[in-house]
């Protein structure tokens, strides 16, 4: 057969993200197979939730067995789903093997298949099946035929979160062309009397059903008429006075032609309302940032007024120096303030960092130019605010004493591996006085950051050609 480079594996992970609906819907094991040298390879496995499994141990990369390639075969050759007619036995328990060919959309009688789905049922605990089998055996049986005519998955439309989406077991609703209700399974039934429907919903039409509860919708979807009647595939959430049910209408077709529908629900109430306490907390966190903030900018103003009011060099140069800590420490619950995540981009932090840069440096001379090389990567915000102060230290030092009056480079380069963080800032200026490091306050917090908060290592050096090398390496 040779080695297939097909151009539906897009196609293929839309039929595994409904994978383990059809699996419990048919109440069987699901192999899917795609074609390998002169045979296939099981690439994926579906077991199902609800009734025992064929496969206790997962069959995926493996090569199907002789009996099992012969039905693979007979599916991928024909185009046509292969159902076996006798029992078969698998680590002794009887069992049944189905083989559907996998079609992209659209179609044709020269398509060719993409891939073959293999179905086992499990006939060693076997028992009378009762109405909810027969129906969930159906479904999964029209499911099946559907992949093996292109028709399934149908596009999800909808644009409501799928957090919590439901599943066959959930609640199961079948429609048939005029969205009459043909079966409801228990769990259904009990969502839907939880929420206000009386009686059964057999034989009912589920829109008028929903319509004619006394409370009706706190929230109204646009695509709701179309998964009461079952006449597209959609997503959405329903919110009633005291429940909110999450909802999924996925079309039932035949040779192209929709022929009824099914309707999956399930209670969220108590997800939704964890999801708008999280929200809550999210905004309200966001808030605090923002105004951390608005108060640091308020501290950094009122040093500058100080700055001003004030004659002497050595008070301003302080000011300034505390001036422009409170700014970085400010960026860092700035950029915190704009999204939810407990990681943050470093990159802008730092960028904005260096915007601060020009303040310092027209107190000094007028021709300095910065580089940034490399990425620092996302970094906890805890270790942000004390990375951002180390930084801002280091150029500032850098334009104060290593450039003095004379123009100059800054470059700052970022290293980030698996385990650590490194970042080099280089001066081209006169160096480290006579080969020592200094003792001043900007020295003394830097160390105290890196090796208390960060947990890292600096080093200081004056390299041959002039200037000075600050090297920091921070564990990840």
């Amino acid at each position: 057969m040779g080695v297939k480079e097909f151009e539906g594996e897009s196609w293929i992970s839309a039929v595994l993200s409904d994978w383990q609906l059809v699996a419990d819907a048919a109440f069987s094991d699901l192999v899917l197979w795609v074609p390998r040298d002169s045979s296939f390879e099981a690439m994926s496995h579906a077991r199902p939730a609800g009734a025992p499994t064929l496969f206790y141990r997962d069959i995926t990369g493996n090569a199907p067995r002789s009996d099992w390639a012969k039905q693979i075969t007979k599916a991928w050759k024909t185009k046509r789903p292969s159902v076996g007619a006798g029992l078969e036995r698998f680590e002794g328990s009887a069992s049944r093997i189905s083989a559907y060919p996998v079609f992209a959309p659209n179609k044709t009688d020269e398509s060719e298949p993409i891939a073959v789905i293999t179905r086992h049922t499990n006939l060693g605990e076997s028992r009378m099946p009762n109405k909810l089998q027969l129906n969930f055996v159906a479904i999964g049986d029209e499911l099946l035929n559907m992949i093996a005519d292109g028709s399934f998955p149908t596009a999800e439309v909808g644009t409501a979160p799928k957090r919590g989406a439901p599943r066959a077991q959930d609640g199961l609703i079948r429609l048939d062309v005029a969205g009459r209700v043909l079966f409801a399974s228990p769990s259904a039934l009990s969502v839907f009397n939880a929420a206000g429907v009386d009686g059964e919903l057999e034989g009912r039409l589920l829109a008028e059903s929903v319509n004619e509860l006394p409370s009706g919708f706190a929230q109204v979807d646009e695509g709701l008429p179309l998964i009461l009647t079952g006449k597209g595939a959609w997503r959405s959430d329903v919110e009633f006075e005291e429940q909110t049910v999450a909802l999924r209408s996925i079309p039932l077709m035949s040779e192209k032609v929709r022929n009824g529908a099914i309707v999956l629900c399930r209670d969220v109430t108590q997800l939704r309302v964890r999801d708008r306490e999280l929200i809550t907390k999210d905004a309200t966190i966001r808030e605090i940032h923002h105004r951390v903030k608005n108060n640091l900018q308020t501290v950094a103003s009122l040093l500058r007024i100080q700055t001003r009011q004030t004659n002497s060099e050595e008070v301003k140069e302080s000011l300034a120096q505390a001036m422009r800590r409170v700014s970085a420490i400010a960026v860092v619950h700035d950029v915190l303030s704009e999204g939810v995540d407990q990681e943050v981009s470093f990159d802008q932090i730092f960028r904005r960092i260096l915007m601060l840069v020009p303040e310092t440096a027209v107190s000094f001379h007028a021709n300095v130019k910065t580089e940034f090389d490399g990425s620092f990567g996302e970094l906890p915000a805890e270790r942000s605010t004390s990375l951002a102060l180390v930084l801002t230290e280091l150029v500032s030092n850098a334009l104060e004493h290593g450039l003095g009056e004379k123009p100059g480079v800054v470059k700052v380069s970022a290293e980030r591996t698996k385990k650590a963080l490194r970042v080099e800032v280089e001066d081209n200026g006169v160096g480290l006085p006579e080969g020592k490091l200094g003792s001043g306050l900007g020295t003394q917090i830097v160390k105290t950051l890196v090796e208390s908060e960060l947990r890292g290592k600096i080093n200081w050096t004056s390299p041959i050609r002039g200037g000075t090398r600050v090297v920091l390496e921070i564990p990840i």
